[in-house]
């Protein structure tokens, strides 16, 4: 069995962020989200994997590698445009050849993994099992229609869903498909829709199947839902101190603090994770905050965000929340201050705030 990660979206619901760096490499936790798909195949048995890239090629490369970190194979498929699932599954034919694959999308998480999902589809082996999970706002998503323990209908963003089962961005596939993505024509976004593809499984009378979700399911295509996932991923923490805490700091609760960082009359309250050689001093780190390596943070407080590599946060007289803040960011205060900070900066910028 193959697995197949997508990984060639533009992220445009993440700019500016995502003009400088892959969707999929932004960090939930301090580890890019696509690492966790790549994990939950390998724990699943799937080691060899295609990846499929796009403009950001290069740096996906860079960040994975050949796989064997995980103890897998990774092979790149490129697309030339972002065309729709389908259209991947369509150019990964060659790499697929007839063996079944798990299609799992680069910027999406799944708590529990992809174990028993893996598992139900090799002992009935339908032409395709996809992962759903039930939604408050289905029209926002592709919707399954179900009867009994079959899928009968598949809709993209219906305006009256029939249901509030969204499709997961974790599917499986029999070789069957193929015939489906070569059969189907793009949508009105010019894309192949993989739910296109799946209804025409169900009308050739091929059996798709569902597996319900147990647990939370995130896209992190968008900041609040990485703040979301970043906040689940760290609860699961255990606590770990590596770098140096002075007599004056207090570290309470799930806090991973790397080797090489320190705390110098600091608060740091978990969950958080700080990364090698950042530097907090005099500051607050607060509940669900993800700080990586080189980052300083002094006399300022945040809580409930995300800061990349290389930022310095400093003296600023209000606290930081509900921010993702890109590489070598530097938000430092000035003369005349606001109230309230809410920030989404992309990398190598620089934030003055007067007071």
């Amino acid at each position: 069995m193959k697995g197949l990660v997508l990984s060639g979206g533009k992220g445009s619901r993440l700019r500016p962020l995502t003009y400088t760096r892959a969707k999929q490499l932004v960090p939930v936790a301090n580890k890019p989200v696509l690492f966790y798909g790549i994990e939950a195949l390998v724990a699943a048995g799937v080691k060899d994997i295609g990846i499929v890239v796009g403009d950001t090629r290069e740096e996906i490369r860079a960040a994975v590698g050949d796989g064997s970190r995980w103890g897998a194979s990774v092979t790149y498929i490129e697309q030339d445009a972002p065309l729709g699932l389908a259209h991947a599954v369509l150019i990964s034919e060659g790499f697929l050849g007839h063996d079944p694959f798990v299609m799992y999308l680069g910027d999406n998480l799944l708590n529990k993994g992809i174990t028993p999902f893996v598992e139900e589809f090799v002992r009935n082996r339908p032409a395709a099992q996809i992962l759903l999970t039930r939604v408050s706002d289905p029209q926002m998503f592709g919707v399954a229609e179900l009867q009994g323990d079959n899928v009968v209908r598949l809709v993209e963003k219906p305006k009256v869903p029939k249901s509030d089962l969204a499709l997961v961005g974790v599917y499986m596939f029999g070789p069957e498909v193929f015939d489906s993505v070569k059969q189907i024509t793009p949508s009105f976004r010019n894309e192949l829709e993989i739910t296109d593809a799946l209804q025409n499984l169900i009308d050739r009378g091929c059996v798709v199947r569902p597996h319900l979700v147990e647990g939370w399911w995130k896209d992190t295509g968008k900041l609040d839902d990485m703040l979301e996932a970043n906040r689940l991923i760290l609860e699961t923490l255990e606590r770990r101190v590596d770098g140096s805490v002075d007599d004056t700091s207090q570290v309470e609760g799930k806090v991973v603090l790397e080797a090489g960082a320190k705390i110098v009359g600091s608060v740091i309250r978990g969950p958080v994770i700080i990364g090698s050689n950042a530097k907090i001093e005099r500051a607050y780190v607060g509940p669900f905050t993800s700080i990586m390596n080189d980052v300083t943070v002094q006399g300022s407080e945040i809580e409930h965000s995300i800061v990349l590599e290389g930022s310095v946060l400093s003296e600023l007289s209000n606290r930081v929340i509900d921010s993702l803040i890109g590489r070598n960011v530097r938000i430092v205060r000035q003369p005349v201050k606001p109230s309230a900070y809410r920030f989404m900066l992309g990398d190598n910028s620089e934030v003055g705030i007067r007071w």
